[in-house]
């Protein structure tokens, strides 16, 4: 999603506009979550970039992204540039190694 926002609607007021953003950024992150991976890959990662214009945009952690707009509309802006773009990725799972503690548990047992 690349996209230019505007909070000036002439029917609504400037806080439902800002929740219909935010509800439409979430509502893109889960559509695109839900769909298939390829192969090799097991989630979703997510590239950000934030600005007023598009040219100013900088790049953001996905966990900020809401934060940036909310902050963006609280200092007076009346629009802004948002893209999110997804791309499959692999996240390492890791198998839980035996530590030593693990291996004498029964010895500590009182019977």
């Amino acid at each position: 999603m690349r996209k230019n926002f505007t909070l000036i609607s002439p029917n609504k007021q400037r806080e439902r506009v800002l929740d219909g953003v935010k509800h439409e950024i979430r509502q893109y992150l889960r559509r695109e979550r839900k769909r298939e991976l390829p192969a090799g890959s097991n989630y979703w990662d997510f590239d950000c970039r934030f600005g007023l214009t598009k040219e100013s945009a900088e790049t953001v952690p996905l966990a900020d992204l809401i934060d940036h707009v909310g902050a963006a509309a609280a200092d007076g802006a009346d629009a802004f540039y948002v893209e999110v773009l997804a791309r499959p990725a692999v996240k390492a799972v890791h198998e839980r190694r035996a530590t030593p503690d693990d291996e004498g548990d029964d010895e500590g047992a009182q019977g």
